[in-house]
């Protein structure tokens, strides 16, 4: 990995929910509000954000481990904060922090944490088979 990144860098998205993100299975909605499967997609799009800019060419980063608490219902429409926030290093991963928010109130709708490895494209593509 490049330097520079560091415990405390923080990086933020803010999405819109959408009918798309409904809580469903199998194509029919069982509530018409965020999924924590949506949830868990913008904490690891999040964590992912901040790793980006330090990888080398050669590298890539994978998820290793997702943990996440959904707290409250947003509803479509709801303007949400993701923020990602490194919370420690080293040779096993680069853990993240990561806190949902209403943009509107500050209110808590999700939190967790995401672990990310960072290793060789060449080491994945042979431990997916693909190399």
């Amino acid at each position: 990995m490049k330097s520079g990144l560091t415990v405390g860098h923080t990086l933020e998205i803010i999405i819109d929910v959408t009918p798309d993100m409904h809580a469903s299975f199998e194509g029919e909605v069982v509530h018409p509000v965020y999924s924590t499967v949506q949830m868990v997609y913008h904490m690891e799009w999040a964590s992912r954000q901040i790793i980006l800019p330090f990888l080398e060419e050669e590298e890539e980063g994978m998820g290793a481990e997702v943990k996440v608490m959904h707290r409250s219902p947003a509803r479509t429409g709801t303007r949400l904060s993701i923020t990602a926030t490194v919370t420690r290093m080293n040779e096993k991963g680069i853990w993240t922090e990561i806190m949902v928010r209403r943009k509107e109130t500050d209110s808590i709708v999700g939190e967790g944490e995401v672990r990310q490895v960072v290793l060789p494209k060449q080491t994945i593509a042979e431990r997916i088979g693909t190399d």
